[in-house]
């Protein structure tokens, strides 16, 4: 694809954008600000918006828009134009399925994170997304969430590898309705079956971009939550680190994360 026709910028955060430390190089920051006048850029995660906007700032993008828990939450200068949450019913099935089980539940509705203790898995997540969570026991929280009506954009379930897996082949029953993904051998991540990043992102343009198609768009990404995002982007990019898959859903591959390799591509792609 020809320099001209990118008129978009998409990209996954973390084992794609950041770095070892998971941080955003001087060198990632030096590009972003040199395109941010040029091309908008859309930072599009797992993660929680408020954990975006952080990394918008650092990027200097914060007029541009986010696509939060792999799609299900889309948010533009405060303003949310999209959102879909997960049956309520099944945060309750997921709780009753980790009974007695050392598995870790963390739900998340939009700058809402809730755990059920300040336990290592939490601390991780804080340490990782630069965020603190609400602390209080899974009950109190669904009972809240359901007298206020709302449910969750994603849930996120960590724990030892063995109870992980008996948990993801349960979610596996509920196939029709949510997508389970292991994002590591430790965790799974948990959202409605509807939402995927490359159907946000076209919602996204549709709304807001009308002059932008999808053929428009370089992506980057890494896991297995990235391939439809790299498959209808015009030119999909996977890093050097992505899995095998993601490999092979992209148009071509940059360097690795740890290498600056996204603005490297950038930097010849768009400013050379």
């Amino acid at each position: 694809m020809k320099k001209h026709n990118i008129r978009l910028i998409c990209s996954d955060i973390d084992g794609t954008l950041l770095d070892k430390n998971r941080e955003l190089s001087s060198k990632t920051r030096a590009v972003f600000g040199q395109l941010k006048d040029i091309y908008p850029s859309v930072l599009i995660s797992s993660r929680m918006p408020k954990s975006l906007r952080q990394l918008q700032a650092e990027l200097g993008i914060e007029n541009d828009p986010i696509i939060a828990y792999n799609g299900s939450l889309i948010q533009w200068k405060g303003e949310t134009l999209f959102s879909q949450e997960m049956p309520f019913a099944l945060l309750e099935k997921m709780v009753e399925y980790t009974k007695g089980t050392n598995i870790h539940l963390s739900l998340y509705h939009k700058d809402e994170w809730v755990v059920p203790a300040d336990d290592y898995w939490a601390k991780r997540e804080a340490h990782n997304t630069k965020v603190a969570p609400i602390i209080a026991p899974l009950a109190a929280s669904l009972a809240d969430w359901r007298k206020r009506n709302i449910s969750a954009h994603k849930v996120m379930c960590m724990g030892e590898e063995e109870e992980i897996e008996v948990l993801y082949q349960q979610l596996q029953l509920h196939q029709n309705e949510i997508n389970a993904y292991r994002s590591k051998n430790t965790y799974i991540e948990v959202s409605h079956i509807e939402q995927d990043k490359a159907s946000a992102l076209s919602l996204l343009l549709q709304q807001k971009y009308s002059e932008i198609e999808m053929e428009n768009v370089v992506a980057f990404g890494d896991n297995y939550n990235d391939t439809t995002l790299l498959e209808n982007a015009g030119l999909g990019v996977a890093v050097a680190n992505a899995k095998e898959e993601v490999l092979k859903s992209s148009n071509t591959v940059c360097k690795a994360n740890i290498e600056d390799g996204v603005a490297l591509y950038l930097e010849a792609l768009l400013l050379q």
